[in-house]
């Protein structure tokens, strides 16, 4: 194999040293990037629609008192705190959707299930609370209850999803942390193999080249050339060494 070929391969093996400690680095940051994504994605939606399901509930339970228990509203709804009850039903209603369509997490569907059951019953008892009803007890006996089951439904829900965001936020440390072991191996062997060739391909051109000084030094003396250099370069002495063959043959043509 000649000497080009040799250093060419030799830098080549350097470049995919460095393309392969790029291509690594490059992999293992992008997956951190979408795990740490994903968190967001998969629950950061669900924990705010929950959040804005709770406010619209507590919001119209409000609505709900204030028109309900005010002897002055014959248990009946005023027209601004009816309007403000369907403000936050569309609300509530909005954010369930939503949440019905996002389910990313174990149980996620189970306590959906129950919230839209519950919710049905909520509507057909506001129904009769809205026509006046029997008497005040039906907002302690079913109206109260009903909304509490409501509450923990979705209270489910925000945790679920908040105790997924605590799982995958350790999962994704303990990615990084295999991601800089990975990488650290990676870039030891990187550093061996690059000091290998740093050691090797000098010492194999340096010794070629000066085994070539030491047989034109050879050369010279049997020809009776003398040859006076002050420097230590081995290519040097290869280089001069050829200048004074080459002034001796012409001597003798």
């Amino acid at each position: 194999m000649k000497l080009r070929t040799k250093l060419a391969l030799g830098l080549g093996f350097l470049f995919f040293i460095i393309f392969t400690v790029e291509i690594a680095g490059s992999y293992y940051i992008q997956k951190l990037a979408r795990d740490s994504g994903n968190i967001l994605k998969d629950n950061y939606d669900s924990i705010t629609c929950a959040k804005n399901m709770l406010s619209a509930l507590d919001e119209m339970k409000s609505s709900v008192e204030g028109a309900y228990l005010n002897p002055a509203n014959n248990k009946k709804f005023t027209e601004n705190l009816s309007r403000y009850f369907e403000t936050n039903r569309l609300e509530f209603e909005k954010n369930l959707k939503a949440e019905s369509n996002n389910i990313t997490e174990i149980h996620e569907q189970d306590y959906v299930n129950t919230l839209n059951g519950d919710y049905n019953l909520y509507l057909k008892l506001l129904e009769v609370i809205k026509k006046g009803g029997d008497d005040t007890a039906i907002y302690f006996r079913d109206f109260l209850p009903l909304n509490n089951k409501l509450k923990n439904s979705i209270t489910s829900i925000y945790d679920v999803n908040l105790q997924a965001v605590v799982r995958k936020s350790r999962n994704t440390q303990q990615d990084a942390g295999d991601m800089i072991r990975i990488m650290a191996i990676i870039g030891s062997v990187c550093i061996v193999l690059a000091f290998g060739y740093f050691w090797y391909f000098p010492f194999y051109i340096s010794t070629t080249i000066s085994y070539l000084s030491d047989k034109m030094k050879e050369l010279l003396k049997d020809k009776n050339i003398s040859l006076e250099i002050k420097s230590n370069d081995e290519a040097i002495v290869i280089l001069q060494g050829i200048n004074l063959l080459k002034n001796e043959c012409a001597k003798k043509e």
